[in-house]
This record gives structure tokens, sequence and C-alpha cells, in this order.
């Protein structure tokens, strides 16, 4: 409300300024009685504060405070009975300041909201009245009621329902959950009873996390920003010794009226804050910044989207980034009169003794293909090699596992061989199953491709950015993916530790360097890298804390819409300074050589500062064109 209100009284200033404004370009006044008392009532509404600061900083010879530029050109102005120019600076001055206000917290509005979305009690089970979130210990059980926010992250131990991550993640479309899977605090439950064991205390919750992340990426000012202020720290003491001397040179030196060059280095004063300058940089990240929490994406400062948008190359981990990282079976070629149904019935009997993530692929393709698992016995897993049992379907001994197992107990046709070489080769794990008398078949599995990777790499190429993939997988299987994709750079059998060489053997040869990972095994590589992008960061506090920029649920084709986000920084950065610098650099040549006019000056400074926060705003609606679906 009360920021509405200053918005008015300002367009009420600018109204009855303007017009006055413009009358003294054409040498027309109103009465000093009519005109002393306005500019009075303004300049102590609108320039109370940029005074006292302004007098504050010549106290302290701070002669780079913008408020010490605008107090001396205010007080010049008076001086020569021109009100209208010093009001003028002063109500153009704090619309450019309220302007800069309601950018700033226009984009921080994603920061609020996911504050307003925690909860600050919780109900749990056996309790009548809600407890504080501060006083619930990891263990207790939350009761989470439709339509409830939920308080605090959990694993579900009863019930099952629709969840609404869009605060955390930036999808709209709601996920099922049910006992085992994870929920997180600020997300929505939509339609069912839920019970959720606390998993994290309020501090630890990853929208905790997001939130204090969110707040310090302020702090972490852009290289363009660092920049800016350091030159405006030097440019302002130097702009009031130039300014002096337009005065004290013609007038002592030249005979030259006092009035005339003393209203010069006034315009060149005013022209000089360096107003649209400071405020290019911070505007435009916070709006990029707040896009992006938008989009279920959490940046930690400005500097790593500016680095984002200059990147050369982007090394890729395989597992979980480039693929799904869920093993699924591809192929199923039965052997000695057995059909598909039968191979797959008895691998997943077997399978269904053990834990490993092979064998889930194996029992999920069964279940999706109705097929009924046969009765196994004698269940004996070896490690890195297979498992033996007792299957009905044969009623012999079976085992199922890699050639080198299977071949110790079974005879190996070539048939079979050349087989297993071709799953190989196109990156798959072909594992046999068969008896003491034959091999009965061969179930292929591989970790399926995401859908948009293809896209996603074709989009880096088409924009001169080189892929490469980084992975601790065998040669054949990374080569087999990077064919797929078309990633000629294919780094295999790297250990954490590796991959980090590799990163800095990468920054090397292209300078800047993004690395994609799942924010875990990945984290050397991650904090190396000119850019470290985690994947699927729901829930991984190891994510969010080794990468500079985190996508927070698991879409890999948010990478090119990161990407043009950073290169749109960029440009509107540069173009604010560009603008900004050729206007003043104009109107300050104009000044020393005693062109320049006061009026013109006051409208070509606020006028580009209210340019500079326009054109960053636009980043706040920066849309998702360059996102791969």
């Amino acid at each position: 409300m009360f920021k509405n209100k200053k918005f008015i009284l300002l367009a009420v200033s600018l109204a009855i300024i303007i017009p006055l404004e413009v009358l003294s370009l054409f040498s027309i006044h109103l009465s000093l009685w009519i005109e002393a008392p306005i500019t009075a009532v303004l300049l102590f509404i609108f320039g109370w504060e940029v005074f006292k600061n302004g007098i504050k900083s010549l106290f302290k010879l701070n002669f780079s405070n913008i408020n010490l530029l605008m107090t001396i050109a205010v007080l010049g102005a008076l001086y020569l009975r021109q009100f209208e120019e010093a009001v003028v600076i002063v109500v153009l001055f704090a619309l450019a300041e309220a302007l800069e206000e309601f950018g700033i917290s226009k984009s921080k509005k994603a920061l609020e909201e996911l504050v307003s979305k925690t909860p600050k009690t919780v109900l749990l089970k056996g309790m009548k009245e809600k407890t504080p979130i501060e006083k619930v210990n990891i263990g207790d059980i939350m009761e989470i009621r439709p339509g409830d926010i939920i308080p605090l992250d959990g694993e579900i131990v009863s019930g099952g329902s629709m969840v609404d991550e869009a605060t955390i993640t930036g999808e709209p479309i709601p996920k099922t959950k049910q006992i085992s899977d994870l929920v997180y605090a600020g997300t929505q439950n939509m339609d069912g009873y839920l019970e959720a064991r606390v998993t994290k205390l309020t501090k630890d919750t990853t929208i905790s996390k997001i939130i204090e992340l969110t707040a310090k990426a302020a702090q972490h000012k852009s290289n363009s920003q660092q920049f800016i202020e350091k030159f405006a720290s030097k440019y302002t003491p130097l702009v009031i010794i130039i300014a002096f001397l337009v005065v004290v040179i013609p007038v002592l030196f030249f005979n030259q009226p006092f009035a005339h060059w003393f209203a010069q280095a006034l315009t060149l004063l005013v022209i000089a804050c360096p107003c649209a300058l400071v405020i290019s940089t911070p505007i435009a990240i916070f709006s990029a910044v707040g896009n992006a929490n938008k989009q279920g994406v959490l940046i930690k400062g400005g500097k790593f989207l500016e680095e984002l948008g200059k990147i050369k190359a982007i090394a890729f981990d395989k597992t979980r980034t480039l693929t799904k990282g869920e093993v699924v079976v591809s192929e199923i070629i039965p052997f000695n009169g057995y059909t598909k149904e039968e191979v797959l019935a008895c691998a997943a009997g077997l399978e269904s003794f053990s834990e490993h993530p092979l064998a889930k692929g194996i029992m999920k393709k069964a279940e999706e293909l109705n097929v009924k698992f046969k009765n196994a016995s004698s269940f004996k897993a070896v490690a890195g090699s297979g498992v033996t049992g007792f299957c009905t379907i044969c009623s012999k001994e079976t085992c199922l596992g890699n050639v080198q197992f299977v071949s110790k107990e079974h005879a190996i046709e070539n048939k079979i061989r050349e087989a297993v070489e071709r799953l190989e080769k196109q990156g798959k794990t072909a594992l046999i199953l068969g008896n003491k008398d034959h091999i009965e078949g061969i179930i292929s599995i591989e970790d399926e491709i995401r859908s948009e990777s293809k896209s996603l790499i074709d989009y880096l190429k088409r924009i001169n950015i080189i892929p490469v993939i980084l992975t601790g997988d065998n040669k054949s299987t990374a080569g087999y993916v990077g064919e797929k994709l078309g990633i000629e750079k294919v780094e295999a059998a790297l250990l954490p530790e590796d991959k980090a060489g590799k990163i800095e053997y990468l920054k090397k040869e292209f300078g800047l360097v993004a690395m994609v990972g799942d924010g875990v095994n990945d984290a050397p590589a991650l904090a190396g890298a000119t850019v470290g992008i985690a994947m699927g960061s729901v829930g991984s506090d190891a994510a969010i804390e080794n990468a500079d920029i985190a996508i927070m649920d698991d879409k890999i084709g948010k990478i090119p819409y990161l990407i043009g986000l950073g290169r749109n920084v960029n440009k509107t950065v540069k173009f604010n300074v560009t603008l900004a610098v050729l206007t003043k650099l104009v109107f300050i040549i104009l000044a020393i050589v005693g062109m320049s006019n006061l009026a013109f000056a006051i409208f070509a400074d606020v006028g580009i500062s209210v340019i500079v926060i326009l054109n960053s705003l636009r980043l706040l609606n920066f849309s998702n064109i360059n996102r791969v679906p």
C-alpha cells in the first residue's frame, strides 16, 4: 500500500513540475511566490533523505556517494534560481529509486512465496493440538490431510495421494505419492490422507536450504556488478574534480561569466551521477534469479548465471543425467525351444530373492507383461557375476549372469556369444540364463537414454557449445550412448577424482566449462567446473551444497532455458552499461565545451535510469522458448 501511495505522489508531483519545466525552456516562469513554496514542499518530501545522506558524505569526505552529487546539483540549481530543474532532479531521482525498489521486490516474490508456503506448526500422530515445527524430532509421524501444506520433509509410512511440488520443482503437474516415497516441506497434499515419518528438522529441509541459499545469492555479486561498483567509486570523485575545473579554468583564466560555467558544471554533475550504471546489473540479476526460482531452478549467485551464458563446453555425467538411471529390459532372446515368456518367468523367479538393480528391472518387465514369476529355490548370489537357483520351469538348477559366470558351468555356443557381443556394443548388459543341459536365453538390460537428451545435445551443437561425457561406466556403454546422442568426446571408467581432473583439462582447452551431474559422486567435478549444475536435486543435500545451480526436479531439458537466460542477462547488462556510458559521455563533453543544458541533462540521466530498470525487468518474463520438452 505504501509503495502504491508513493507512486501516486510521484505521479502527481511530475504532473505539477513537468509543465513548469517545459514553460521554463521557453523562458516562461511563474511568480516566485508560487514556484518557491512548490519547490520547498517537493524538495522536502522527495529530497530529505538525499540531502541528509549527501551532507553526511561531505563531512566524511566520501565523494563517491551518489547523494553528494545530487545535493551539490540541487543546491547549485537553487543558487541559479532554476527551481524547476532543482525539483525535477529530486523527483525523477526518487522515481528511479522507487522503480528500482519495485524491480527488486518483484524479483524476490518467488522467495517470499516459498517462505509463506512453509507452515509453522505440524499435527503429529496421536496429538490433538498442532506442535511448533521447532519442537518436532526426526522419526516423529506427521498427519497430513487433503489440502494441507506439508510442514517438514518426510517419508510416507501410510496412505497415498497426489502432491503438488511446484514450489520446489516448478512442475505444475502433481506427483503420485505412495508408501516409502519422500515428501517435502512447502509442497501441497492434494486429495489423500498421508502419514509421514519426519526425516529432516526444519532448518535442514529442502525448502529451508532453497530459501537460505536464494537469500545469499544476492551476496555473490556478478563479475559485471563488482567491476561497475569499483569503477563508480573512482569515477564519481573524478567527475567532481572535472566539474570544479569547468568553473575555475574559464572564469579565472579566460575571464568568462561565472553563471554560465557554473551552470555547465552543474549539468556535468547531474548527468555524471552513475545511477543507471550502478543499477544496470543488480536488477537484471535479481529479475533473472526470480524467473529461475519460478521454474524450479536454484541459482546461488549472479556470477554463475553470467558465466553460464558464456560457456564453451558442457560435461555430462551419463547415469541419471543423460540416462534415466533406471535399468529396463530392452530385449529377450530365447534359445533351444524356450519362449520369451518362459525365459522371463524363470529369470524373474530367481531375481525375486535379489535386491540388485538389475533384478528390479527384470521383475518390473515381467509385471508389465503380466508374466507370472516361476517358483525358485536354493537361491545364491555371486557378487558381480550372477545368481543361481532351482527353477521349476525346467526342474533343474539354473544360473543367470554374465558370460564369464555362466561359462564356468555351461558350454556357450558361438551364436550366443555373438549375440552377447552385439548387445554389449550397443551399450547393453547381456545376462545369460542357462541350466546344466543348455542355454535358455539372453535378457538384455540397459539404462534407458532420456527422451530429451538427443534434442538437448543437438541444441548445444547448434549454439556452438561442445558436449562431453564424463562417466564411471565402461567404455562400450559410454561409447554407445555418445554415438546415439552425437557426442564425440567421451571419457569412461572414471573415478570421481578422475572426473575433476578431466574438468581441469577441459577448462584449459575451452576456458569456461559447465558440469552437469547428480551432485553426489560428481561433487568434485561440480565444484571444479566454471559452473556446476546438479540434476534431480530434490532431497539431495550434496547436490544443493556442491553445485552452483541446482535443477530441483529431474528435467535436463531446462538446461537450454538456463543458457538462454544467462545469455539474455549478459546482453541486458551490456546494453544497459553501454547506453548509460555513452549518454553520460555525450553530455560531459557538451558541458566541458559549454554547450550543455541542465534541463535536458536531467531528463537524459533519469530517463536512462528508467530505461535500464524497465529493460532489466523484462527478464522476469523470460520464456522457455529454448527449453527442450
